[in-house]
């Protein structure tokens, strides 16, 4: 199916020239010449981009039209356009939520690249939607215990506030429908909400992931692309297992946060985003800021709010609950029961995979087991116990990327230095036999910041 693009413009010319670039591209085309017709358009049509003039007289000019677009609940990005544009107005729209600003004359390449990012914009948000609707359906946190009341309580505090929270707790505990509720609760609910792993994303891919990049920025960048910021806009970005940013992400994460502005790859301007926040990660992130591997700015930064949710052994009393609302979503016509003896079999067990673990558990009960759901049936569906012998070595750590294990030896290393050299600069590049220079690069490069006063310097590389 074919997007369709709204023009609204009061001239004739104008509609009929760009009307005529779009449609050899292959959208469908759709024309108002005054606001009244617009907005009637917009409702009838639900149009994937509206292309908005800001003067057109003598009626309603663009900036009260899109007041009245969203009023009407149309929610497609809207490009705005004017050949008499103040900076007021270009404020003004953005806070309105436009989209993008242009300026007549309007050139082609301008014209389609902007087109190309307002729709990946709507095809981003309409997946959203989707995704939101079947979490809501489907994965809402159960629980009655004490432990997940007070995790509901402060999800009903911080909705509204719009603060930045920092989700903590053990893999599998549920921090991305934490997440996906604070959103819900907040007057933000209406706007995206866009998760990023950023343990997925290889580092030299971070920057072109979280703020996009031009076309040609690098090799391979052969379109314009949003990042996941842009992507966010007017809603809640959610930074999953935020603590695995190497040192060169977390300034640049940083940075935004300290700005609200977003440059992409390769772009000469820099873009004001209207975005929420949140982030998790089952890492000790104080003990990271101890150890010189995560930035202390950035964590507080990110820590406003803190929130940790309770791993499944310390709410065995839910078990039961989320047992029964699995096999539900499993099996929703008939769904098994469980007795008493494989509830026992359930809380008797230490769930190291948390309430991820348990949803695969009664997942495959639901498909070997009968309709009543026993103790030894749950017994055959857990892990068995594997014996380890006394004089067994300790389990090696997994494999990291080799730029990531690298920087972080060479981060406790420096920090090994600057506590050995009492924070003195000069000491530390004598005890590493390098130059002062050099360790500030690097220093700077990790995400270290030593005391500039305990060198007694004022330039770094004076």
């Amino acid at each position: 199916m074919t997007s369709r693009i709204l023009l609204v413009d009061d001239e004739a010319n104008i509609r009929r020239m760009l009307g005529a670039l779009l449609r050899a591209e292959g959208y469908t085309v759709l024309e108002a010449a005054g606001s009244e017709a617009a907005v009637a358009a917009a409702v009838e049509a639900d149009p994937d981009t509206i292309f908005l003039d800001l003067v057109m007289p003598p009626g309603a000019g663009g900036l009260e039209t899109l007041e009245r677009l969203r009023i009407a609940g149309v929610d497609a990005p809207v490009i705005m356009m004017s050949g008499k544009a103040e900076l007021t107005d270009a404020v003004r729209a953005i806070k309105l939520g436009a989209f993008q600003f242009l300026e007549k004359p309007l050139g082609p390449e301008s014209v389609l690249a902007t087109l190309t990012s307002a729709l990946e914009l709507r095809r981003t948000r309409a997946a959203n939607q989707a995704l939101q609707a079947a979490l809501v359906q489907h994965d809402e946190l159960v629980g009655e215990s004490a432990a997940i009341q007070a995790v509901h309580r402060l999800i009903a505090q911080v909705g509204p506030a719009d603060a930045r929270v920092l989700i903590t707790g053990e893999s599998g505990t549920g921090k991305e429908l934490v997440a996906a509720a604070i959103h819900r609760a907040s007057p933000r609910a209406r706007g995206p909400f866009i998760p990023v792993n950023c343990a997925a994303i290889p580092r030299d891919l971070v920057e072109s992931e979280m703020f996009g990049h031009e076309r040609g920025a690098f090799t391979g960048a052969t379109e314009r692309r949003m990042g996941r910021f842009e992507l966010a806009e007017g809603g809640t970005l959610f930074l999953d297992e935020v603590g695995d940013l190497g040192a060169e992400a977390q300034a640049k994460l940083l940075r935004v946060l300290e700005t609200g502005e977003v440059q992409r790859l390769g772009a000469e301007h820099v873009r004001r985003v209207d975005v929420r926040v949140l982030a998790a990660t089952n890492h000790r992130l104080d003990e990271a800021v101890a150890r010189g591997t995560f930035r202390q700015d950035l964590y507080f930064r990110l820590n406003v709010v803190p929130l940790e949710l309770p791993p499944l052994r310390e709410r065995a009393s839910d078990i039961p609950l989320l047992a029964a609302h699995f096999a539900q979503r499993l099996r929703p016509r008939q769904p098994p029961l469980f007795n008493d003896d494989a509830l026992q079999a359930l809380a008797a067990y230490s769930w190291p995979g948390n309430v991820r673990e348990l949803a695969n558990v009664v997942e495959r009960l639901v498909i070997l087991a009968g309709p009543v759901i026993d103790a030894a049936a749950v017994t055959r569906a857990l892990p068995a116990p594997v014996p380890v012998p006394a004089s067994a070595e300790p389990e090696p750590a997994p494999l990291r990327p080799l730029a990531q294990a690298l920087d972080d030896f060479e981060r406790e290393y420096i920090a090994r230095a600057l506590r050995e050299a009492d924070g003195k600069i000069a000491e530390a590049a004598r005890l590493l036999q390098t130059d002062r220079p050099n360790l500030y690069r690097r220093l700077r490069r990790l995400g270290l910041l030593p005391r500039p006063e305990a060198d007694g310097v004022r330039s770094p590389e004076s």
